[in-house]
């Protein structure tokens, strides 16, 4: 295994980091949507451009993270020493991104084209991610500010080959 990550990974880190913040922003659309109709309303056509812009957007988070567990899986980076609490709590908090994002795009999906029963679990889910997000930025500005280690490194620059693997 090679340490850090690939080019490509590091991309679709990057760019559902910047897509969640979409989804926090253009949620809270579909309620005012709902909302309005309930009452006889016309939505106004922002509200419905920004919850398009959240569908649309789930969707592809979820299809970029299932890229990206695919990717970890064939293209794992280096393992973290057995016994680090440290590294076993990064490792359980990274599963449990691509658990919950999947499964927060999947609810998304059946929520808007299948039953909207289950929209009030998808809101629970945005609060649980929420959360995560709080906590792996936490852990990032650890390891950069306290530790001063070369974790955050991995997901800026891509790994390297080492000379064994040119061959």
């Amino acid at each position: 295994m090679r340490a850090g990550y690939s080019l490509v990974q590091i991309g679709l880190h990057w760019l559902v980091a910047i897509m969640v913040p979409v989804q926090y922003l253009t949620g809270s659309s579909i309620e005012r949507i709902h909302h309005a109709l309930h009452i006889g309303l016309t939505p106004s056509a922002w509200d419905v451009v920004q919850h398009q812009i959240h569908n649309y957007a789930g969707i592809a988070i979820g299809l970029l993270m299932g890229v990206r567990l695919i990717l970890r899986i064939l293209q794992p980076s280096e393992a973290t020493p057995p016994g680090i609490w440290i590294g076993r709590a990064a490792t359980a908090l990274h599963h449990a991104f691509y658990a919950a994002i999947i499964g927060q795009a999947c609810m998304g999906f059946v929520a808007s084209y299948v039953w909207f029963g289950i929209a009030q679990y998808h809101v629970v889910g945005s609060k649980i991610i929420l959360a995560m997000v709080a906590l792996h930025l936490a852990a990032a500005a650890w390891h950069t500010l306290v530790a001063r280690d070369a974790t955050v490194d991995r997901m800026l620059l891509p790994r390297r080959k080492r000379p064994a693997e040119n061959l």
